[in-house]
């Protein structure tokens, strides 16, 4: 399965079982992506910047809410959570999806604002891929609860999104989301490719290079 960041949280998952694109982002949001196709379209909530098809090509599946979902033998799972810590009063509602694409499971947790129950935890189950957003708590996750969500799946691989990866300062909320998971500086690599042969024992975290433009 190759992993490709296409900027703020859109990722391209491509495997053998098709292709899913997570939160294309509207161009006019200030986010652009290439045209690219898809098989799956996940959208975690109704957001410029998460709930574009404009620049996705194809005739994907487009999943937008809660549920439990098989597509071209693609598993989703889709669970309901919060833009922040007041169950939605202050941004709304927000949909964490867990996909599982050639025997991975891989979480994309949106624009979630706050550490999931322990219910919603044993309901996905086993992650190997956690994408977690590090934006900060203005916008969702203050570094700490971002590292205690890592925490609370233990996966083995974390990716970091949501975050600009030309206007990072070193106190930035990437930075100190790393320093909370004891990580220093990472070098992006273009994508990630893996499979469950090549998962690493311990927990990895993985930057990848945006392709936004």
């Amino acid at each position: 399965m190759d992993l490709t960041w296409l900027g703020h949280a859109c990722f391209r998952m491509r495997g053998r079982e098709g292709i899913v694109l997570t939160d294309p982002p509207d161009p006019r949001s200030g986010h652009a992506i290439p045209k690219t196709p898809a098989d799956i379209v996940t959208i975690s909530h109704d957001h410029p910047g998460h709930a574009s098809l404009r620049s996705v090509g194809g005739e994907p599946v487009v999943l937008d809410r809660p549920g439990e979902y098989e597509v071209h033998e693609v598993l989703v799972s889709g669970i309901a959570s919060f833009h922040d810590d007041e169950k939605g009063a202050a941004r709304g509602r927000n949909t964490v999806f867990a996909i599982r694409l050639d025997d991975l499971v891989i979480c994309h947790l949106g624009d979630l604002g706050h550490a999931l129950p322990s219910a919603d935890v044993e309901r996905i189950g086993s992650v190997d891929i956690l994408i977690v957003p590090v934006s900060g708590a203005e916008l969702n996750l203050a570094p700490a609860k971002a590292a205690e969500i890592v925490h609370q799946f233990d996966p083995r691989v974390v990716v970091p999104m949501s975050y600009d990866p030309e206007s990072l300062k070193k106190d930035s909320a990437y930075h100190r989301f790393l320093h909370e998971l004891g990580v220093k500086d990472l070098t992006a690599v273009p994508k990630l490719s893996v499979t469950r042969s090549s998962l690493p024992s311990d927990i990895q975290v993985v930057a990848l290079d945006s392709r936004a433009r």
